[in-house]
């Protein structure tokens, strides 16, 4: 069972790691379609750099938890809490439109979380 974990967790870590550099990317390049949603829930330009930074770091410490379990688990887990104020601000200013996205990302990261734990 172990093993269908750790698969299970590379192939999440993978998938949400893209995401999030792809996400970051629109931050860093200020893709209209990131600029339109993140400023119409009252997020700053200024940030889009940190956030970008934080959507990075988490992804390197998903990829890395492949081999390091405990760089995975803090990665996850940074994540998660990422995105638990990302759908919480598309909630607090009623942006249901916006949410999808950010809540599929919360998902995976929930799941990337409980099969990293689940795996050791």
């Amino acid at each position: 069972m172990g093993v269908f974990m750790e698969i299970g967790y590379v192939v999440v870590a993978a998938v949400l790691a893209v995401a999030l550099v792809g996400s970051a990317f629109g931050k860093l390049t200020r893709s209209r379609q990131v600029v339109d949603s993140l400023t119409g829930v009252g997020v700053p330009l200024k940030l889009f750099p940190a956030l970008a930074a934080c959507e990075i770091a988490g992804a390197a410490g998903l990829v890395v938890g492949i081999w390091w379990p405990p760089l995975g688990i803090a990665g996850a887990i940074g994540v998660v809490l990422y995105f638990v104020l990302a759908v919480g601000q598309h909630l607090r200013k009623k942006d249901f439109k916006g949410m999808p996205p950010a809540g599929t990302l919360l998902v995976l990261a929930v799941v990337a979380l409980v099969l990293r734990l689940v795996s050791l």
